[in-house]
């Protein structure tokens, strides 16, 4: 599994939004939010939204490595099957967002809420078969304790992860409107080799990076032996803007989460709805794989 994820050509769609973003995107999807009126109802129909695209004929292991997955999807069935088995027969792995959202904003960095059920989490998470976890932090401005904690914060529980056999992807987001973004990437970097060079070889680790100022910055990571892929989220650009810098980064691939769904609208009949997820898949594809 390492090898494949390792090797194969594609890209990670992350179909994770959760309680806090589920509205917004239900709103882009063509979705009335008078119409939302309860979690209940939000999820019903993120469901069926995220059960549109993974059953369409375009999505499958040509072009995707692996699908990050909220709890709530990860329990549910698509087609009188498991959501998480329903993507293994497409041969697609799962990872699971384990995160419950984020602190608020201190020493220019949002640490992750305390998760005090983590090992419930991945053990249900490893019950359904998900072979990693994700996890996303933010970090604002260039402040070196802060960064320092949300590099030690995303280790320690990737340490904990590893240990029940998953794959976590650390997510340090880097805000991209930051008038200090290029060092903040530099000094997070640093602080990242510093904890990688203390794992064990066979200690495996993914990571989920804001497209770099500097294009091919991350690459270096690559040089540790447990790090598996380097993939990128879009950030709030566009698709085409977060394809174009995407493209600039040889050994980076995507794991796009608005920027994938971006011109899928509710209102689209099947034709319309799979032209427009397969161009979206595409692109993407070829950002991520033609270089």
């Amino acid at each position: 599994m390492i090898e494949e994820l390792k090797t194969r050509k594609g890209f990670i769609a992350a179909l994770d939004q959760s309680g806090g973003s589920s509205k917004k995107t239900l709103v882009n999807y063509g979705i009335n939010e008078s119409d939302i009126k309860n979690d209940e109802v939000m999820f019903n129909y993120i469901h069926e939204m995220r059960t549109r695209i993974i059953t369409n004929e375009h999505f499958t292991d040509k072009h995707i490595l692996g699908v990050i997955l909220f709890r709530n999807t990860m329990e549910r069935d698509i087609q009188g099957i498991n959501t998480v088995k329903y993507l293994n027969n497409k041969n697609i792995p799962t990872f699971l967002k384990i995160d419950l959202g984020l602190d608020e904003e201190c020493d220019g960095v949002q640490l992750l809420k305390d998760i005090p059920n983590l090992d419930e989490i991945l053990d249900n998470g490893i019950k359904y078969g998900v072979v990693g976890t994700k996890m996303r932090s933010v970090i604002h401005e260039y402040n070196e304790y802060g960064i320092k904690r949300i590099v030690d914060q995303q280790f320690s529980l990737a340490k904990k992860i590893i240990a029940k056999g998953l794959v976590p992807i650390i997510e340090p987001e880097v805000d991209i409107n930051s008038k200090d973004k290029k060092n903040i990437e530099s000094f997070l970097k640093t602080e990242i080799s510093k904890q990688l060079s203390k794992m064990k070889k066979d200690e495996y680790v993914m990571f989920k990076f804001t497209i770099p100022d500097l294009p091919n910055f991350y690459d270096s990571l690559l040089h540790y032996k447990n790090v598996v892929r380097i993939v990128a989220l879009s950030g709030g650009y566009d698709r085409d803007k977060a394809c174009e810098l995407l493209k600039g980064n040889k050994k980076m691939i995507a794991s796009f989460s608005r920027a994938l769904l971006e011109g899928l609208n509710i209102n689209q009949n099947d034709e319309e709805f799979s032209n427009t997820l397969k161009n979206s898949i595409e692109q993407i594809y070829n950002a991520s794989v033609k270089k």
